[in-house]
């Protein structure tokens, strides 16, 4: 049972439009499998962007040939005849960012929710980037509404937290996520700086990873009278080969 909640995966290539980068290669490489790991992509929260499914295939035919990709999109209806013996069937599954707020309603519709619980007790791996981390906990910030960044709630609940990827990277982020953990809007939980990762065994985290020197995870919990508290993790720094170091138990 293991979750890989990021503010990363793919990275840009000015050559290749993407490529595979050292998270979602961790996501990858935690996975136990005797033979060519399997991974499905999801692309919900980009309303299955054909050419966002393109730059992923294109990049994991080019720096991983050995893992067998395949996608569930779920626009105009699903791309599998049988969701969840084809999400069962995987050793990863990816989760793209995008809007959370869509992609929640859209995997209820769907039944995703409860297919993607017995999938991860089963053993395969989740992971994703952006709203592909939000989404595997209780609720966090998002800008699905509009520039003005608003609290979720109805995430999956598989991880008892909240999360908030992209603490760095946008400046609203971290006052809000603050004031809404201080006020009991959201739990405690964990926030991403952008190229951070948290990896989870069940409910536990194992460790924070980054694709990046000097970037952080950061626990936040309520303090005293109505304020929060923030403790920096420092994050092992992956390589770019490899970065899970050859796999694990799930």
């Amino acid at each position: 049972m293991q979750i890989l909640a990021a503010s990363g995966g793919f990275q840009p290539d000015g050559r290749w439009g993407a490529r595979v980068g050292p998270l979602l290669d961790h996501a990858i490489a935690v996975a136990a499998t005797s033979g060519r790991p399997r991974l499905c992509l999801l692309q919900t929260a980009l309303g299955d962007d054909q050419s966002a499914y393109a730059r992923a295939y294109a990049a994991l035919n080019r720096d991983r040939p050995e893992v067998v990709v395949s996608h569930l999109a779920l626009f105009p209806m699903p791309s599998v005849a049988d969701v969840r013996r084809h999400l069962l069937a995987q050793d990863v599954v990816w989760v793209g960012g995008g809007s959370v707020a869509n992609l929640l309603a859209v995997w209820r519709v769907h039944g995703l929710g409860e297919i993607l619980r017995a999938a991860w007790e089963a053993g395969v791996v989740l992971g994703g980037v952006s709203a592909g981390s939000l989404c595997w906990h209780v609720g966090g910030t998002t800008d699905s509404f509009g520039p003005d960044l608003r609290p979720v709630t109805n995430g999956l609940a598989l991880l008892p937290y909240s999360n908030t990827p992209h603490y760095d990277s946008e400046a609203a982020r971290r006052p809000l996520y603050q004031r809404l953990v201080a006020d009991g809007t959201l739990p405690a939980g964990w926030a991403t700086d952008d190229g951070v990762g948290l990896h989870f065994r069940g409910t536990e985290l194992v460790e924070a990873v980054a694709d990046r020197p000097d970037a952080y995870a950061w626990r936040v919990e309520p303090g005293p009278d109505g304020t929060a508290v923030e403790t920096r993790v420092t994050p092992r720094v992956l390589s770019e080969a490899r970065a899970g170091g050859g796999g694990g138990a799930r």
